[in-house]
């Protein structure tokens, strides 16, 4: 019998690998969803509230990156964990761009596993803004709810989903420095290495979007040695 707990969706061709994570997931309280395939991923989708998705890269047809990246444009709020047989900074990388919030390398142990579950689950519900929640800056409006920040033209600039979380973050916590650890664990969970250039690479897109020519220094100051934080005072306003 399923649980009434959260609901993950388990989303595998390897069915082995489908069944094994079924069973542990049901074991610890988990209601489990499976499918194999895009077009059972979406049927699963549609009849069930799913509040975590373990999402395979290496799918027939339509790959894990692509329907990760369906799935956040539909819906900001869900929890995507990437599955992978590579571990390499750029997937690492794409993979937070499409939307994913977090993502382990095969082989792994179910317990880690569970472990980044359960704290995706307690971001995901950290992370929702109140209805009214939005900042301005420097011309910018960023509006927290609608995940959508506005120029002073009234124009929407488009942002990834990783682009966003930095973003928030630092507009949240304005004039404090954000270390490179506090931005890679809203990411993805995840300790900041030293190797891994995801948060950098983020916020170099970020200022590529943000800055002008006429503007003396970036929007987004680099605290040397310890990471960034916003350069300006936002101002809270009605969403």
């Amino acid at each position: 019998m399923q649980s009434s707990g959260p609901t993950l969706l388990i989303v595998d061709d390897d069915l082995v690998t489908q069944a094994r994570l079924n069973a542990y997931f049901v074991q610890e309280g988990y209601r489990t969803l499976l499918a194999q395939d895009g077009d059972s991923f979406w049927q699963s989708l549609s009849g069930n509230a799913v509040d975590v998705v373990l999402l395979d890269i290496n799918l027939p047809g339509r790959d894990g990156l692509s329907l990760a990246r369906d799935l956040r444009a539909r819906n900001p709020d869900i929890g995507i964990i990437l599955v992978t047989s590579r571990n390499d900074d750029i997937d690492k990388v794409v993979g937070l761009e499409v939307g994913a919030d977090d993502y382990v390398t095969k082989p792994f142990n179910p317990r880690e596993l569970l472990a980044r579950v359960k704290s995706l689950l307690r971001r995901t519900l950290d992370r929702r803004p109140q209805l009214d929640e939005a900042f301005s800056f420097s011309g910018w409006t960023l509006n927290l709810q609608k995940r959508r920040l506005i120029d002073s033209n009234g124009r929407e600039i488009a942002l990834t989903r990783g682009e966003f979380e930095v973003l928030s973050l630092l507009v949240r916590h304005a004039g404090e420095s954000i270390s490179r650890d506090r931005l890679s664990l809203a990411l993805s969970g995840r300790e900041w290495d030293p190797n891994d250039r995801s948060v950098d690479v983020l916020v170099r897109r970020l200022r590529a979007k943000l800055d002008v020519e006429t503007q003396p220094e970036s929007l987004i100051a680099t605290v040397r040695g310890e990471g960034y934080r916003l350069a300006v005072d936002p101002v809270r306003v009605r969403a």
